[in-house]
């Protein structure tokens, strides 16, 4: 069997993962420049500083890219207890005194010139996770006590720790990509409705027991009851989208990136490609989305090894959660819930492991297409014999 690297890859899945990453640099400079000039961490006064930030960020994760895409993805089923010791040690020292804090949370450790966000790599440590142990139990998946309830231990006091931060944006995501694998795992519907009802009723909990957190999930339903500071953010954004129109203000030309607009660069990004881009950019960011989630769609179906499937529905349902949080929020159809847009945003550590997860999910596809070869090779030589 011929090897060769043009048919091996999933070429329409990496080039439109580079073109949205590529495009997101530009963004995060058109909407940061003024930001970085006046208000830059540490008073940098440099209207580069987040595009230089951002490209560095970006020529790390090409690398981790191109490493993951032909790293044995099987291999992180002997991994998955060094990845679960990291995510639980990474996610302590937040805490203990080794993070940095940022808008009133504390989420990140300073590692020389690198601010890493921990939870970024736990989201996808637990989707490693979730698909080893449960792609191991598919003989007593339906059975709650040994099969289904174990792995939610680890997952809960992942929670646990994350929302020490706080951060419920993030830690509902987990919960959510958690329900999903199970779902895909075979358990019974008494436990998977079980368990929605379990979860529905701690996210209620979460959000009405501390007031800021319960105004910043309802802000969105009427911004303007309080336009000057939880409906802030949202109106500033409608603001943009409204002025954007059709085909933009042209890039650079955002008004609402002036100083107006808080998170212009990350969390509210979106708004800015509306304003300067128009409805045809957002179509753009739009068009990359749906074609990077239906590959991994196409990956997880057609992959037959249970892990491997497990691990790219895990990894497509995880991003496909981050997007519709994203502009959901941004376009008041949703909370806000402080997560970014993936490939888009500002923010190293985001963009570093959403290029990872797609990368594994490539090399996922690349397995695929090589076992479907091999097993043509196969029928060829049975018919010729």
């Amino acid at each position: 069997m011929k090897y060769s690297i043009i048919k091996d890859h999933d070429w329409l899945l990496i080039l439109t993962v580079f073109a949205l990453a590529s495009f997101g640099v530009l963004m995060v400079f058109s909407s940061s420049y003024v930001e970085g000039m006046y208000m830059g961490e540490g008073g940098s006064g440099d209207p580069y500083f987040f595009l230089k930030r951002q490209a560095v960020w970006f020529l790390l994760a090409t690398i981790l890219f191109i490493f993951f895409m032909h790293f044995n993805y099987h291999v992180f089923k002997k991994l998955t207890p060094f990845i679960l010791i990291l995510s639980f040690l990474s996610l302590f020292l937040v805490l203990v005194g080794f993070g940095s804090s940022g808008g009133g949370a504390q989420r990140w450790l300073q590692l020389g010139p690198f601010r890493l966000q921990p939870s970024e790599f736990v989201k996808l440590g637990m989707v490693i996770y979730l698909a080893q142990v449960y792609s191991q139990k598919q003989v007593y998946i339906h059975k709650f006590i040994k099969g289904v309830l174990p792995p939610l231990i680890v997952v809960g006091l992942i929670f646990i720790l994350i929302m020490r931060q706080p951060d419920l944006g993030t830690a509902t995501a987990i919960l959510m990509v958690t329900f999903f694998i199970i779902f895909l795992s075979g358990a019974r519907w008494i436990h998977i409705i079980g368990l929605g009802v379990v979860g529905g009723s701690l996210f209620t909990v979460l959000a009405v027991s501390e007031s800021y957190r319960f105004r910043r999930l309802t802000s969105f339903v009427d911004p303007f009851a309080d336009p000057m500071n939880d409906g802030l953010q949202l109106i500033q954004g409608y603001i943009a989208f409204a002025h954007g129109g059709l085909t933009g203000t042209g890039l650079g030309g955002s008004v609402q990136k002036l100083l107006y607009l808080p998170e212009a660069h990350t969390d509210f990004i979106l708004a800015i490609i509306s304003e300067e881009l128009g409805i045809l950019g957002v179509l753009f960011v739009l068009a990359c989305y749906g074609v990077i989630l239906f590959k991994g769609v196409l990956v997880g179906i057609k992959c037959k090894n249970p892990f491997g499937s497990l691990l790219a529905f895990g990894i497509v349902f995880q991003l496909a959660i981050q997007v519709v949080f994203n502009i959901g929020a941004v376009s008041g159809l949703l909370p806000i819930t402080g997560i970014t847009l993936p490939l888009v945003s500002n923010g190293g550590s985001s963009l570093l492991v959403t290029m990872v997860s797609i990368a594994i999910l490539a090399n996922i596809s690349r397995h695929n297409i090589r076992q479907n070869r091999l097993k043509e090779d196969f029928d060829n030589q049975v018919k010729t014999a």
